[in-house]
């Protein structure tokens, strides 16, 4: 994932700062707990496409 667009993205629900989760490929909102697909390189930022993470995520 590009640093610089890994800066400019943010979570389409809360705004809020997204963390790279490079081993899973997804792109990780702490705070609304969701996991949006990285694909091919590309964010996917659907919330409908975003995974709850699991408490102990």
């Amino acid at each position: 994932m590009d640093k610089t667009l890994l800066e400019i993205l943010a979570c389409p629900v809360c705004k809020g700062e997204l963390l790279y989760d490079q081993a899973n490929h997804e792109l990780i909102c702490r705070f609304d707990r969701l996991a949006y697909p990285v694909i091919n390189d590309i964010p996917v930022m659907l919330e409908t496409r975003a995974r709850r993470l699991e408490s102990e995520e």
